[in-house]
């Protein structure tokens, strides 16, 4: 290879991604809202294409381009594969729902594939300066999806909250940004960190520049204090918009997380590792709480991802090669469970239109068994019962966390868990021991259907002693390829 080819190698699932998208655009424009479906098809036949590129010609070997600010390795392949599926995902069970609510606008997958580009960039930045554009490109892709149904005010509502208060976190970041880089003079992470470890003692320029910079990723990925926006925007979006948010964007935050505190900030553990703690131990304890008191189950999800990230920062604190280890296959276990309960809230649709409390599932196994099955699975696992999916996740990050000395923070999270288990658990109550309600209509799609049934056999007990051993291989392999 001659010229400039080599350079472009680790962006090429980017680009393909970056000109593909606006091929479909271009494609949308010309010929309308009546492209919805082909276009669909066709977004999620281009995220299939970028993922193949990403394994043959990428690979997880460690390669930097753009001056150092982009890097690629096995790290960015794993998160990048988890944002790939939750993104598909997300466009194949959105069709029948958007239909049905006159909002099937091309703009969709488009959207949704320009948010994984910019969770693309998130996933390999290697400099504060690529770390921002990711964030934004994701951000505004966002805003948008949730103010999607124009003709609701509380969809209207939720983009508006959410552009709000994302520009505020932006501000907080972009602070940080500005103070770590007026204290070390540099932006680059590998910089950055040869530059710490070499000084004898912190500056408290950077320390401060740190935590607002921890700030405004702690929005990013819903962690208390910073998580005032999530309940309004999983309610008021339209709810396969909630199931994407829910997924690609949480893992993609959550790895620029540990891309930032790992490689940026390895000589400041000490420091960085009290912050976590702290968002860890209040997001798993706010999102037991609150969740109790919730009727709607779209409102409950929101808190249950707050409680959830808490469990994930279990892994980041633990500040180790097994804790991200951790981290990561927590994050996929968690995809795998939130998308299928979002496929699940999807069927529930009534002659008047979409329900969303609670109270709706009331007898749900005596009108449709396999669903209110395939429901108590995923609640079973969010709750984190032994030996289906979830269980395994919350095992490992606890074990992390443990081994890292952190021992009273696993007990907190343990005893979390033991509390979030009781909303789980009226979820199942509800729909196999109350009194029915009436049936939902069908109608929602076979890529509904589909998602549920897969997503539920993923997470139920059976097939996890199949699965466990090449997610605990993989996340090892990608742990291995950021720290050393």
């Amino acid at each position: 290879m001659t010229g400039d080819m080599p350079i472009l190698l680790p962006v090429l699932p980017e680009l393909i991604l970056a000109i593909g998208a606006m091929l479909l655009l271009m494609l949308g424009v010309f010929q309308g809202d009546k492209s919805y479906s082909q276009i669909a098809n066709l977004s999620v036949v281009l995220l299939i294409v970028t993922a193949f590129v990403m394994f043959t010609q990428v690979g997880g070997d460690r390669q930097l381009t753009f001056g150092g600010m982009f890097v690629t390795d096995a790290f960015a392949v794993f998160a990048k594969t988890l944002v790939f599926v939750g993104s598909g995902i997300a466009i194949l069970m959105s069709s029948a729902y958007l239909k049905q609510m006159n909002i099937a606008k091309f703009e969709y997958p488009i959207l949704i594939l320009l948010a994984t580009l910019g969770m693309m960039i998130m996933i390999s930045a290697n400099n504060l300066m690529s770390l921002y554009v990711g964030l934004e490109l994701q951000s505004l892709s966002l805003y948008v999806l949730a103010a999607m149904n124009r003709d609701r005010s509380r969809s209207t509502e939720a983009g508006l909250k959410y552009f709000v208060l994302g520009a505020l976190s932006s501000g907080m970041l972009l602070y940080g940004v500005s103070l770590v880089y007026g204290f070390a003079g540099t932006t680059d992470f590998d910089i950055l960190a040869s530059t710490l470890k070499a000084a004898h003692e912190p500056q408290i320029g950077i320390i401060v520049g740190m935590v607002f910079l921890m700030a405004g990723l702690a929005f990013k990925v819903s962690a208390v204090p910073f998580h005032m926006w999530t309940p309004d925007v999983y309610e008021g979006s339209p709810t396969p918009v909630t199931a994407f948010f829910a997924a690609a964007p949480k893992v993609a935050a959550l790895a620029l997380f540990v891309r930032v505190m790992m490689t940026g900030f390895p000589a400041m553990t000490a420091e960085w590792q009290q912050v976590i703690v702290f968002i860890s131990i209040a997001s798993m304890l706010i999102g037991a709480l609150v969740a109790i008191v919730q009727t709607n189950i779209k409102r409950l999800m929101a808190y249950s991802s707050i409680g959830h990230i808490g469990y994930a920062l279990v892994g980041l604190a633990a500040g180790t090669q097994a804790g991200v280890e951790a981290l990561l296959i927590y994050i996929a276990i968690y995809v795998t469970m939130t998308l299928g309960t979002f496929a699940a809230i999807l069927t529930m649709r009534r002659s008047e239109g979409m329900v969303e409390d609670i109270a709706d599932l009331s007898g749900l196994s005596q009108t449709n068994l396999p669903l209110s099955i395939a429901i108590a699975v995923f609640m079973f696992s969010l709750a984190g019962i032994p030996l289906l999916a979830g269980f395994w996740g919350k095992w490992y990050v606890f074990l992390a966390a443990v081994e890292a000395g952190l021992i009273p923070l696993a007990i907190i999270g343990v005893l979390t868990s033991v509390i979030g288990a009781f909303y789980y658990l009226r979820i199942i109550k509800v729909m196999f021991f109350d009194e029915p309600a009436p049936a939902f209509e069908s109608g929602h799609g076979r890529a509904v259907s589909s998602v549920i049934a897969i997503t539920a056999i993923v997470n139920s007990p059976v097939s996890y002693f199949v699965l466990i051993g090449p997610l605990v291989a993989a996340a090892s392999w990608a742990a291995g390829s950021l720290l050393f």
